[in-house]
């Protein structure tokens, strides 16, 4: 099937297919800073031999795990030879916007409200959103402002928040079930052409802060411990 590029991505090249689909290919760039990876980063700092294969893995198994328990997202199905998933077509919403669910205070979350609360402290799978903006530090935007900015309309937010806490209990019990507690997590969302909102993008270790008896795993080994 023939394919052609229309965007190249920190981590990943998008093509258009012929039969209106998308695929998405995979490469082994990670974000980061001086040669260290940081999911909160927002330029590429490091190139890892193997981790297009293994986010592919992951994204793959809880893909599926999603689609199985009813929530909408846009995965159709994944070569690993190729390192490529194809997808539905979806909008994002506005110029990109990222989604960030936490279950312990860390990160940019700490560094926010650190006088307020502890690090590591328990948080309610408490949802965020951020625009995509590397020049602005990815600032964050309430519900409101989405909503008078027309980014999205009221109850495409909440069925974002919903769809979130759904799929971070699937990611969380899944990593509890390997001895792995996860601290935060990142999606991205788009929507059909009725509107319905839908999961896109990846879920792989990359996009998570994952710890194990209270010290941070770092990708490519969190990879290879889920899949041990």
């Amino acid at each position: 099937m023939d394919q052609k590029l229309v965007y190249t991505g920190k981590t990943k090249n998008v093509y258009a297919l012929e039969n209106g689909n998308y695929l998405l290919k995979f490469k082994d760039d990670c974000t980061g800073k001086d040669g260290v990876f940081d999911p909160g980063e927002n330029s590429v700092g490091l190139t890892i031999e193997g981790v297009g294969d293994v986010n592919l893995r992951m994204s793959i198994y809880f893909f599926e795990k999603i689609n199985a328990a009813g929530i909408r997202t846009h995965f159709i199905s994944a070569d690993l030879k190729n390192t490529t998933m194809e997808v539905l077509p979806a909008k994002v919403f506005g110029k990109g916007l990222e989604v960030v669910c936490r279950n312990k205070a860390v990160g940019s979350f700490i560094k926010r409200y650190g006088e307020y609360i502890e690090e590591g402290a328990d948080l309610p799978s408490y949802v965020e959103m951020t625009f995509k903006n590397d020049a602005k530090g990815d600032p964050l935007v309430t519900k409101d402002g989405l909503i008078v900015l027309g980014v999205m309309s009221a109850e495409q937010y909440d069925d974002i928040k919903e769809m979130t806490k759904k799929i971070t209990k699937i990611v969380a019990d899944e990593m509890a079930d390997r001895g792995l507690v996860l601290y935060d997590i990142k999606f991205e969302y788009g929507y059909d052409s009725e509107g319905k909102v839908m999961l896109i993008d990846e879920i792989a270790s990359g996009n998570m802060r994952v710890y194990k008896n209270g010290e941070y795993i770092d990708p490519m080994t969190l990879s290879e411990l889920f899949f041990a």
